[in-house]
């Protein structure tokens, strides 16, 4: 969905194929990509064409552009998009590793999930993170997740499947 969101350190802007220069800084780091369902991007065009393809026009996809407000770099990519078979909004986040650990990834989330909550219907949110990645285990709970049991991520190009946990936050 076309988005523009404004918190405290971001904005939170729909990304577009001009950023894949910027973009490609996380998507072409293995450190970013370990966790993420998709493989460590080696060229920069990937990024583009991944950038071409994304659909502003979505109703279920929530997905932003991170920019700092203070420098108006772009460092990172995050939101909620609609999962309907559960009926509640998926989260996601990605950020350069030169910005971890800012709070940044809470955040955008906070963020967009106000933002949908004036659109749509939320019942809750939900989240998977690889057992090993403590740090987005962190973000969840300080959203307010929690445990919901096991499941796994799974590589978008099949070279590997990482064990993971599922979080969840459901709504009055």
């Amino acid at each position: 969905m076309k988005i523009h969101i404004e918190t405290e350190r971001l904005i939170l802007r729909n990304l577009t194929p001009d950023d894949w220069q910027a973009a490609f800084r996380w998507c072409g780091d293995p450190d970013v990509a370990r966790y993420m369902v998709y493989p460590v991007y080696s060229r920069a065009e990937d990024v583009r064409t991944w950038l071409e393809s994304l659909d502003p026009e979505d109703p279920d996809d929530y997905d932003a552009g991170i920019v700092l407000k203070k420098t108006g770099e772009l460092i990172g990519s995050g939101g909620l998009f609609y999962k309907q078979e559960d009926d509640l909004w998926t989260i996601g986040y990605n950020l350069r590793k030169d910005q971890w650990g800012h709070g940044y990834a809470g955040e955008t989330i906070r963020g967009v999930l106000e933002y949908v909550r004036t659109q749509r219907e939320v019942r809750g949110i939900q989240g998977s993170f690889a057992n090993e990645n403590h740090k987005s285990r962190r973000v969840m709970e300080k959203l307010g997740m929690t445990y919901a049991g096991e499941t796994e991520i799974r590589k978008l190009d099949g070279s590997e499947v990482l064990p993971a946990k599922l979080y969840r936050r459901l709504f009055g």
